[in-house]
């Protein structure tokens, strides 16, 4: 099968731009890893994702691209390709673009889970500072609206006090040019959920916990952009995860089931990766959904997909082909 690949490379950043701009996009260790995987079984056409894929998608036209582009500009970039490609009428893994969207939009998401009565915490949108009234009660976590891989959120993004609350505010609006979502901050147990399939097949992936204690002395207990990319390193891995989480069986059940709720709900395709923390009294509730998750295939760069998929016995080539055959059979092509 022709399979394309596309893709968002990692680079460094300019001045112009917020320093962690490019977090998002992937290393060369990461493209390389899947692009292998997929050419076990495939011929591979490699394409970024920039402003000439839409021409090279048409030139080449294969039978079916693997997304894991994430886009670089604008509140709904990571569906520009998937409606490139929609044009073209070209199957791709994941989620359509209305899906990635709204996932990315978090507040939308979390409407959308508030009417389908899927615990979220409380939340309010800011878009300036003169309008930050009426918000949730302190503690709160402030974050962009529209960001992934932690960016902008820090460790000072736990605000307890007015003050603080006013600077990261601040900090949210000037650096990412964009609203300030708040969210009530939930004091409990933070898991990653990973989750493959559609309909009746989709399966849920050994659950993840996040051990914040395993941070240094003094830390917030968040999974802040220090956290994901300064602390915990390849060459000095933290164990900041354990997986399978050791929870009880109706803790699982829980977890499991308001995931794919929101799963469902939002009309996600092919795989997610789910954050949730629990509140006060142990409930579960969903913090966001990730669409296009992070698949760095080294265990030492303790990436949450793949760490669920090898507790699973799932090599990260297998997984790799999995995502695949998953968007086949939905696309109604034979892997």
């Amino acid at each position: 099968m022709q399979v394309g690949f596309c893709f968002n490379r990692k680079r460094e950043t300019e001045d112009s731009l917020a320093p962690d701009f490019y977090a998002e996009c992937d290393d060369e260790e990461t493209i390389e890893a899947v692009r292998s995987a997929l050419a076990r079984r495939h011929r591979v056409s490699p394409i970024e994702a920039n402003e000439d894929a839409f021409e090279k998608f048409r030139r080449l036209r294969p039978e079916i691209v693997f997304n894991m582009a994430e886009g670089l500009y604008g509140e709904s970039r990571e569906s520009q390709i998937p409606a490139m490609l929609e044009m073209l009428r070209i199957p791709y893994t994941g989620s359509d673009p209305l899906v990635l969207g709204i996932c990315l939009d978090k507040a939308t998401a979390k409407e959308i889970l508030t009417y389908h009565r899927i615990p979220n915490p409380p939340f309010a949108v800011v878009r300036d500072l003169q309008s930050a009234t009426a918000l949730p009660s302190l503690p709160l976590i402030v974050k962009p609206l529209a960001e992934g891989s932690s960016k902008g959120v820090t460790n000072a993004a736990l605000v307890r006090t007015r003050k603080q609350l006013r600077e990261q505010i601040d900090f949210v609006l000037t650096q990412y040019r964009q609203p300030a979502l708040l969210e009530k901050f939930l004091p409990g147990r933070e898991f990653t959920v990973a989750i493959l399939g559609n309909g009746e097949e989709t399966e849920v992936l050994p659950i993840v916990e996040i051990q914040f204690q395993e941070l240094p002395p003094h830390i917030n207990p968040i999974y802040s952009f220090e956290a994901k990319w300064i602390w915990d390193t390849v060459e000095k891995p933290l164990e900041i995860f354990a997986c399978p989480a050791k929870i009880s069986a109706a803790l699982q059940k829980k977890i499991e089931g308001i995931c794919r709720a929101a799963f469902s709900v939002l009309r996600v395709r092919d795989w997610c990766r789910i954050d949730v923390r629990l509140d006060e009294k142990g409930v579960p509730h969903i913090l966001e959904l990730n669409p296009l998750p992070g698949i760095l295939p080294d265990p030492d760069a303790n990436s949450c997909f793949p760490k669920a998929a090898r507790t699973a016995g799932i090599s990260y080539d297998a997984l790799i082909n999995r995502v695949l055959n998953i968007a086949c059979r939905r696309a109604g092509l034979k892997p």
